[in-house]
This record gives structure tokens, C-alpha cells and sequence, in this order.
């Protein structure tokens, strides 16, 4: 796929924050794998159980705990790393917690995004620089086409306008500080809803299902009728990674990149619920149980013409395939398996090697 390949980061410096999370402990090993030396910046593990804890995720790296909102101890951390390459996760990421905590998820993903743009300005050394947001940055209008990088920014719940702030910042440092001929390029990502191995964050339906079938219950779907863009997360790691080491040898594709899976992937929570049943097998089922929750998007669909025309980029799973890879890493849980080696043999079959 467009000629990137993983062993680019062999041997490169790469700090990341939020690397204790679901989608941060996942790009950690990847790294690993791929030879990087990787610094971590982040608080602890956000769930018990947690993915980094399970993978042994901290073997394989610097992991520094800390706090995004710190902005001393994240720049003592970065001065430590001198990173070439700098890979921003750190977020509050989940919508209904963002209603419960505003002020803290402005604080962690605004001003922490402003933080860790002030370690790159200072440190003038930094090659490629990619923010990590949401497909919910958009002002959505409930409309049946894809949203694209050019229409406006927005975001109802405090979460989603949180991340549409990050990228204004983002935007703003960029042209303020990075411009044309300057070292670093700046870029950032907006990837629809993430399903994996690993996640047991609350108010997530896959966790919510798993938890359900691990304890002989069904499956509670809040909002069964609400379409996302579900993809596998390796899809949008391999696109972070993708579009990180483009920049770095070419600051002109640098920009604003939606990394979302084909139509045919963008389906209810219900259905997705059914092709969880279905691949869990036995009499596990779900019901219908709206809980009357704040307000969240109906519909929610990324229209990712811009990478698959600059990269040659395209979505490897469907939805089908994205839920399969799921359930086998939570069987493999349960079944007190080898859960590094799982992860190690997922990420070997995406990215070929």
C-alpha cells in the first residue's frame, strides 16, 4: 500500500503521548516491532483492566507517567527523548464523560495540545508532528454524505468541541511558527470510532458487549439506530504511521487527514452488535434499551478522498473482518492467553511483515 513501510521507523526517535491508553498501548508495540526508540507521556493506565498493563507494554519503551496539563514535567520528559517525531493521543476521549467533566477535558485536550506544540517550538528539532483528533470535530448537520476536511469545524458535546479547539490550535501553530521552509511538519488525523482488542473503557459498545458475554448477560445497546464509521484500530494507526513518515521526508503532503473505512462499514450500533453476536457465537444477544443519555450524533460518516488521493491509502479490513479480529483477542483474554503474542500476530498480518 503506497510504499510506506513499517522499517522507516526503525532506529528513529518518537515521542508519544497517551501511550497508556487503548489506541496509544497498541501504537507503542507497533513501534516497538519496528525498531523505534519510543518515549511515552502519559497518566496511568486509564482502566483496570488495561491493555498496556496486560501486553507489558512498558518493557518495550521510555514510559514516563505524567500529566498533558503539566507543562513542566511534559517538557523535562521531551528534552529526555529529543524526539524526531512526535505522535500526540493524550486525550479525556469519551463523550458522555465530557458532560460529567467539562473543564478537565478542555484542559487536557486543548491546553494540553498547546503544550505539547510548545516542546516542538522550543525544541526546533522536531521533523513530523501529527495530532491526533476525531471524526466528531465536524459541526454536524445529520447529513448522509461523508464530511470532508474542508467543511466546518464544530462539535456539540463538550468532548467533540474540545478536539474541533485542538485542531484551531493546531492550525494556528502551524501557520504561526511552522511555516514553509521551517523544519517541522504538521499534520492532523481524524479517525471514526475504533474497535479492538484491549478496550475496556466505559460508554464503548465492544467493551460493553464483552463484559456482557463474560458474564452470561446480554448485551445493553443504549443507542442502537445512531451510524458510525466503525473501523479495525490498526486502520488508523497504520494511517498515523503513514502519514507521519510521508511529512518527514515531505513537508508538502502535511494537512488535515479524515482516516475512515468504505461505506459499506459505516453501520448502526445495532448491527454492529449482531456481527459482535454472531462472531462471540452461543446465545449471546442484545436489547434495545435507550437511556435516555445527553445528546449525542445520530449520523456520522468521513468521507476519505484526501489520503486515499495523496497516499494511494485504503481501508485493509471491513467491518465483518474488524469485529472478527476483535473477539479473537478478547477470547484469547478470557482464555488467559498469550495476549502479546496476539497482538504481535494482528499487527504482523496488517502490516504484512
Amino acid at each position: 500500500m503506497n510504499g510506506f513501510e513499517l522499517s522507516f521507523y526503525k532506529g528513529k526517535r518518537v515521542f508519544l503521548t497517551g501511550h497508556t491508553g487503548f489506541k496509544g498501548s497498541w501504537l507503542s508495540r507497533i513501534l516497538a516491532l519496528a525498531g523505534a526508540e519510543v518515549t511515552g507521556f502519559s497518566l496511568e493506565p486509564p482502566t483496570d483492566p488495561s491493555l498496556f498493563r496486560l501486553a507489558g507494554t512498558e518493557e518495550c519503551m521510555t514510559s514516563v507517567i505524567g500529566d498533558i496539563r503539566d507543562p513542566e514535567a511534559l517538557r523535562a520528559a521531551f528534552r529526555n527523548s529529543d524526539p524526531e517525531i512526535v505522535l500526540h493521543l493524550a486525550a479525556q476521549p469519551i463523550v458522555r464523560e465530557s458532560y460529567k467533566a467539562p473543564a478537565y477535558t478542555y484542559e487536557t485536550n486543548v491546553m494540553g495540545t498547546v503544550n505539547i506544540l510548545e516542546c516542538v517550538r522550543e525544541s526546533g528539532r522536531v521533523r513530523s508532528f501529527l495530532n491526533v483528533t476525531t471524526d466528531k470535530v465536524y459541526d454536524n448537520m445529520e447529513w448522509e454524505w461523508g464530511y470532508r476536511e474542508c467543511d466546518r469545524l464544530g462539535g456539540f458535546d463538550p468532548y467533540s468541541n474540545s478536539k474541533a479547539c485542538s485542531e484551531l490550535v493546531t492550525q494556528s501553530y502551524k501557520r504561526s511558527f511552522f511555516p514553509e521552509g521551517s523544519v517541522t511538519a504538521v499534520s492532523t488525523a481524524r479517525a471514526g470510532n475504533v474497535i479492538g482488542g484491549g478496550d475496556f473503557a466505559a460508554d464503548r459498545i465492544v467493551p460493553d458487549c464483552v463484559r456482557a458475554a463474560a458474564e452470561g448477560k446480554d448485551i445493553i445497546v443504549r443507542n442502537p439506530f445512531s451510524t458510525r464509521p466503525y473501523q479495525h484500530v490498526l486502520e488508523p494507526l497504520f494511517a498515523y504511521l503513514m502519514i507521519a513518515a510521508a511529512q518527514y521526508g515531505d513537508k508538502g503532503v502535511s494537512g488535515s487527514y479524515n482516516v475512515g473505512p468504505d461505506d459499506n462499514s459505516c453501520i448502526s450500533t445495532g448491527e454492529l452488535a449482531d456481527l459482535f453476536t454472531e462472531a462471540w457465537g452461543g446465545s449471546l444477544k442484545w436489547i434495545d434499551r435507550h437511556d435516555g443519555g445527553p445528546h449525542e450524533a445520530n449520523f456520522l460518516k468521513l468521507d476519505c478522498s484526501r489520503i486515499k488521493k495523496t497516499f494511494g491509502w485504503r481501508p485493509r479490513y471491513d467491518v465483518r473482518t474488524a469485529v472478527e479480529r476483535t473477539v479473537e483477542w478478547y477470547k484469547e483474554w478470557l482464555a488467559g492467553g498469550d495476549i502479546k503474542g496476539c497482538m504481535d500476530r494482528q499487527i504482523r498480518e496488517f502490516f504484512d511483515i
